[in-house]
């Protein structure tokens, strides 16, 4: 029960990578604020399954691409379970789409960014001023941000290669009043990302092509993020670490 009192606010916590999140989270203690946008069903189950546990949760409906939905969810988390948030990770974002520069228009291109980057600004904006020293924020950047990504996701890659710059730039920030600021990179992880995004016989090759011949989970994600968020990696801030089977050294 490592987060035991602790409130932790998970932006895109209701299904995939962010539920397995929010289950971890709540499982080692922590009361989560599980952010959603869109799948309700989702949320209420993610919901379900921690309170199924003996854990405490609430859903809220928020577009983090929004400061005055961010805002909300603050509220609502610290009407919730007080004033104080500890932990924040933020796992929203998306692909949105595979395309080529000659297909992309401008409106695609700025949807994407705000959708991994400006979500990543908002809610570090809006939840930091609430985090006591010892607390921890945890970005989700991607192996994209590393390599450049797949065919047709420049827009999602420079968006992800952002967050990775980002996360220096407030670990430097946010370092002198006790704030630890981390991603996480993750490659090839069983998800809907990859059910929708990416052909099987890709996701065969890419698995095939790891040391560890396969693809990770998302409960493996969850448990680097629980350790980047608790005190046992009190030193470590700064960092973007990789996850993703040996596919990629960075």
């Amino acid at each position: 029960m490592k987060f035991k009192g602790k409130v932790a606010i998970v932006s895109g916590g209701a299904r995939d990578i962010g539920r397995a999140v929010s289950l971890k989270l709540a499982a080692e203690g922590a009361k989560v604020v599980i952010g959603y946008l869109g799948d309700t069903a989702k949320a209420e189950e993610t919901l379900q399954m921690i309170k199924a546990n003996g854990g405490e949760a609430i859903i809220v409906a928020a577009d983090v691409t929004k400061a005055i939905e961010v805002q909300q969810l603050v509220a609502e988390a610290q009407k919730a379970f007080g004033n104080e948030i500890n932990i924040l990770v933020n796992v929203a974002g998306g692909l949105v789409a595979r395309k080529l520069i000659e297909d992309m228009d401008e409106e695609f291109w700025d949807f994407v960014m705000n959708v991994n980057a400006k979500t990543v600004f908002l809610t570090t904006k809006y939840v930091s001023p609430h985090m006591p020293k010892g607390s921890a924020i945890v970005n989700f950047a991607s192996q994209a941000a590393r390599d450049g990504g797949g065919f047709g996701a420049s827009a999602y890659s420079t968006g992800k290669g952002a967050v990775a710059t980002f996360t220096r730039s407030m670990a430097k920030e946010l370092g002198p009043k006790g704030i630890r600021v981390n991603a996480v990179n993750p490659g090839m992880i069983a998800t809907t990302f990859h059910d929708t995004f990416t052909k099987p016989e890709v996701r065969t090759a890419v698995a095939n092509g790891t040391p560890l011949r396969r693809e990770g989970q998302a409960s493996e994600v969850a448990d680097l993020v629980a350790y980047l968020a608790s005190n046992e990696c009190s030193f470590i801030t700064g960092a973007n670490i990789d996850i993703n089977g040996g596919t990629y050294f960075s």
